[in-house]
């Protein structure tokens, strides 16, 4: 019953039409009554105090406070309006006659914030249930057939020699997997892990890896990367790399800045050696590590940035989409002060291209971004550039549109992943 209650999905379908519609269907009966010039002054007063509070809470929460690190957009804004300006005239409707109207004012709050929050969450459209919404992951436990006993090396040539058997699926599977941090003490969430068609035969061939982390707060959601391959596996006989969505926030789902501290836990050696380490013990993948790849969106495309220029026997791709552009990049003082005692140069140090000489990372990055996201187009053309300079074989695909959520999002990995099949030998080279 609970897991049924998480899975409900609030993108599309029924739930935020009705959501809508019931929010919709309140505020009409809070103001249809017949005008006079006191009820006129409270509906202009509720109002007025409305985006009073709207403005506060932008001025305090963003503009103050950074709490996101960039502007909400227009269209969050006018949700928040919205709802604080629907709370005021539900206010403004208690104890006025006739008594239904205080009932009906009651249930308008919940349901406005409700509303509001399933408006600003199809902006960005990156939390599909509930379950996500609250940070909360379904166990979906995924059986796997590790390469036991079979060699792992890897076949370059992969996409010549491989043939597809009969029965095998049209589709990949997605499940779920409690990743330990065995080495690190890191207490992550379940990992979303995507298995190609390829993986689910009888006897698989060895296949690329991609290590790829979400954005923050986020979930290890496997589902966005899984239709960009599924769409890719079936122009490939079934071939696509293997992926682990891990989890590089934790349970309070804070920014752990993609390293190693003592106020957030070691999620940099979580991801770079237990994540690693079990994928190897149990999923059908190749050892040889010029085929695996890491992958990340928004504050994880920094994580992938940075483990992979840190970790280059491990990783030899990297895709960044929207990636933050250093750790604490949206409360840098804060991050200063808090995690580095005010100590700039080992700050400065933390900053992944920083560390980034010539020739320290022989493989390639792909960096992908949105026009209508300025500040993370801004950050992933500049870091293009420097790690051109430094020698690495770096792309850019520049997105027209897309914004900083979905949009960008699926954009970033049908964009990146393509290129990503020739080097890992899935496809037939140019």
């Amino acid at each position: 019953m609970f897991d049924a209650l998480l899975s409900v999905d609030v993108l599309t379908g029924p739930v935020p039409v009705v959501v809508f519609a019931v929010a919709a269907a309140l505020l009409v009966a809070l103001l249809a009554r017949r005008p006079s010039l006191a009820w006129l002054r409270r509906l202009g007063l509720a109002a007025a105090i409305g985006l009073l509070g709207a403005v506060i809470t932008w001025l305090v929460c963003v503009r103050w406070l950074n709490l996101f690190g960039e502007s909400l957009g227009a269209g969050n804004y006018l949700w928040v309006a919205a709802v604080f300006c629907g709370v005021a005239l539900a206010a403004a409707s208690i104890g006025r006659a006739p008594r239904w109207r205080t009932a009906v004012a009651i249930a308008a709050v919940p349901a406005f914030v409700l509303a509001a929050t399933l408006g600003i969450n199809l902006n960005y459209g990156l939390d599909r249930t509930v379950g996500n919404v609250l940070a909360i992951t379904i166990p979906n436990p995924i059986k796997a057939k590790p390469l036991t006993g079979r060699s792992t090396a890897y076949d370059v040539a992969l996409w010549k020699h491989w043939k597809a058997p009969a029965g095998m699926p049209l589709k990949g599977k997605t499940g779920t997997a409690h990743i330990p941090g065995t080495i690190s003490g890191f207490h992550a969430r379940e990992a979303g892990v995507y298995l190609p068609p390829a993986a689910l035969t009888a006897h698989p061939p060895a296949l690329p890896l991609i290590v790829m982390m979400m954005g923050q707060p986020g979930n290890p959601d496997p589902e966005p990367i899984a239709s960009v391959l599924n769409a890719l596996a079936a122009q490939h006989h079934g071939l696509a790399p293997v992926v682990v969505v891990a989890d590089q926030l934790g349970a309070g789902m804070p920014d752990t800045l993609c390293l190693d501290t003592t106020r957030y836990g070691n999620v940099a050696t979580y991801i770079t050696r237990d994540v690693t380490d079990w994928a190897a013990r149990h999923l059908p993948i190749t050892h040889d590590h010029r085929f695996w790849s890491i992958a990340g969106y928004s504050n994880g495309g920094l994580c992938g940035l940075s483990f992979g220029i840190d970790h280059p026997d491990l990783f030899a791709n990297i895709l960044d989409i929207s990636g933050e552009e250093y750790p604490g990049a949206e409360h840098p003082a804060a991050t200063l002060n808090e995690i580095f005692h005010g100590d700039q140069a080992a700050y400065d140090r933390s900053k992944p291209l920083s560390r980034l000489v010539p020739g320290a990372f022989p493989g390639s990055i792909i960096f992908t971004a949105c026009r209508d996201d300025p500040r993370y187009h801004g950050v992933a053309a500049q870091e293009v550039r420097a790690t051109q300079r430094a020698g690495v074989a770096s792309t850019f695909i520049d997105l027209p549109t897309g914004g900083h959520g979905m949009g960008a999002l699926m954009g970033g990995l049908t964009g990146g992943l393509p290129l990503l099949f020739g080097t890992l030998g899935l496809q037939k080279p140019g």
